[in-house]
């Protein structure tokens, strides 16, 4: 497996920061079109909690996250040379879910920011219709686009559960389609989902692993305040991994990916005045610490893939 700040630098050949974007989206699990809950884990930022404002432009947006970015770990070196780039991440809700034409406005106005290197577009497997395949075929040759998808699990009672409201041959057919027009697909699978043993998720790494999917980001299961996942919480009807519990699971994820895929996350971000459980997922630093050391053993000291706050 390949680290994604590593991967970056191969890519790009500098240090690269990644900043959410808020297009204005909804997502057919809210609109009624699947249904009007949303996944029974998601905020009600669509997992945008940390995404720019929607009322300003895509370009707004971008110089905003820069300055922010800026602020913290300056891009420009005492000789004036830039230090870094940005990756675009279109990240609240279904990020490919509009008129075709629109999309393009959103997409075009990200990848016309000279300091954009690339962007990310986070969505459904069920929303990569054939107008929008060849849209990001098109953007695609002025800039490299990735296109995040949100499995979660393989596993069928679990997505119920959840609500995801697509069946996995879905996914395998989205997959295909990016592939066969050269977008690089990256995962999100969710770790500590309620009724899922170990052997579990390992099956749904596994199965990623082998899916044709370039990248993928282990997520920790968040308790969020507002979701229907909170109201089960609270009923007693599960409990969270222990930090310990999710550093060996992190390990054994780890050493089932293949040399070529990147890790894009191995925890998660929650914000601070939302998130119910687990609560100590939110002392990140000591989070990725111990997942470090524990994964030492495979001959990667520093396997630390989060590029910033998403």
């Amino acid at each position: 497996m390949k680290l994604l700040n590593q991967y970056l630098r191969e890519q790009f050949g500098c240090k690269v920061y990644k900043i959410a974007i808020n297009g204005g989206f909804t997502c057919p699990n809210r609109d009624g079109t699947i249904d009007t809950r949303g996944c029974i884990f998601c905020s009600g930022y669509g997992s945008g909690d940390f995404a720019e404002d929607a009322s300003k432009s895509v370009f707004e947006q971008i110089e905003d996250g820069k300055k922010r970015v800026e602020a913290k770990m300056p891009s420009k070196g005492k000789n004036g040379k830039e230090n870094g780039k940005y990756i675009a991440y279109f990240q609240a809700f279904t990020n490919t879910y509009g008129p075709v034409e629109r999309l393009r406005t959103l997409y075009m106005d990200a990848v016309s920011h000279p300091d954009v290197v690339c962007i990310s577009i986070a969505t459904r497997p069920d929303c990569l219709g054939k107008g929008v395949l060849s849209l990001l075929s098109e953007i695609n040759k002025i800039k490299p686009v990735w296109v995040e998808l949100g499995l979660q699990t393989i596993h069928e009672k679990s997505a119920e559960y959840i609500r995801r409201g697509y069946d996995l041959s879905v996914y395998d057919k989205a997959v295909k389609d990016l592939n066969n027009i050269g977008i690089e697909t990256i995962t999100h699978v969710i770790l500590g989902l309620p009724g899922e043993r170990r052997e579990d998720m390992l099956e749904t790494v596994r199965y990623v692993a082998e899916s044709g999917s370039k990248g993928i980001k282990l997520q920790l299961l968040h308790v969020i305040e507002g979701t229907d996942l909170a109201k089960d919480f609270r009923a007693g009807n599960f409990k969270c991994m222990s930090m310990d519990e999710y550093v060996d699971l992190i390990y054994e994820c780890v050493k089932i990916l293949p040399d070529d895929m990147v890790i894009h996350r191995m925890t998660g971000d929650g914000a601070r005045k939302t998130l119910i459980a687990p609560l100590w997922s939110l002392d990140k630093k000591r989070v990725l610490n111990a997942i470090n050391h524990r994964i030492s053993v495979l001959n990667n000291p520093k396997l630390v893939s989060d590029n910033g706050k998403e």
